[in-house]
């Protein structure tokens, strides 16, 4: 550990934990995130998690799993197998649902439709690359929307892979390949439009219903036992 995590380590227990406050309403709703201290910026917030970062120290990110939430020991395992890959980012300090990890900069490829911003072809073949390097070191890529996977300079990053472990089948990275090459590419990118956020919202709502509905059926009827 080298000394700037150290001392990163020790503003989060003795700063940051002492008064934030962060809360898993719902398990498929981001969690709630109150009372970030001074110095401390939020970046995001996942279903589980929040991820933050301190102005003195930016280029490491500290991920905090909300009480109760599951998936701590998991990721800290999906790292360890990853190690370093410039795809991915890489895991320095775990402890108590706490993980320092190597800041990935970037913009979202759901931002990217929302801003009307240009996704190149190398940034899906990045991520394909990368879901195959992660398939060589025994994991199980889940979990690949549009909000965990990012561009950086015209290169394709994996944001969030804290569900590696997960051997079912997930077809959402698949899904989302086939909406870049069949409507992105033809109709949204050359006519640089923007899609807006309420729509954007919609369509992943409609998305994780008709997932729903799919497995339901597929009980039912018996397909894939």
């Amino acid at each position: 550990m080298n000394s700037d995590v150290e001392k990163l380590v020790e503003s989060v227990f003795q700063n940051l934990l002492p008064e934030i406050q962060i809360k898993s309403i719902h398990p498929h709703d981001p969690v709630d995130v109150q009372n970030i201290p001074d110095c401390w910026e939020l970046l995001g917030a996942g279903n589980y998690a929040a991820v933050l970062y301190h102005v003195n120290y930016s280029d490491y990110v500290v991920k905090i799993y909300a009480p109760t939430r599951p998936g701590f020991e998991e990721e800290v395992e999906v790292y360890r197998r990853l190690g370093s890959h410039p795809a991915f980012s890489e895991c320095f300090f775990a402890k108590d649902g706490i993980l320092i990890l190597k800041r990935l900069y970037g913009i979202t490829l759901y931002d990217c439709i929302q801003r009307g911003l240009r996704i190149p072809k190398q940034v899906m073949k990045d991520i394909d690359k990368a879901l195959e390097y992660a398939r060589s070191r025994n994991l199980y890529p889940h979990d690949i929307h549009g909000r965990n996977v990012m561009m950086y300079h015209g290169r394709g990053l994996v944001v969030d892979i804290s569900d590696f472990l997960h051997q079912e089948k997930c077809s959402k990275w698949n899904n989302l390949k086939r909406g870049y090459y069949w409507f992105y590419r033809p109709i949204i990118s050359p006519l640089k439009l923007r899609i807006p956020n309420f729509l954007l919202n919609a369509v992943r709502k409609i998305y994780r219903i008709a997932t729903l509905v799919k497995k339901y059926i597929q009980q039912k009827l018996g397909i894939g036992k």
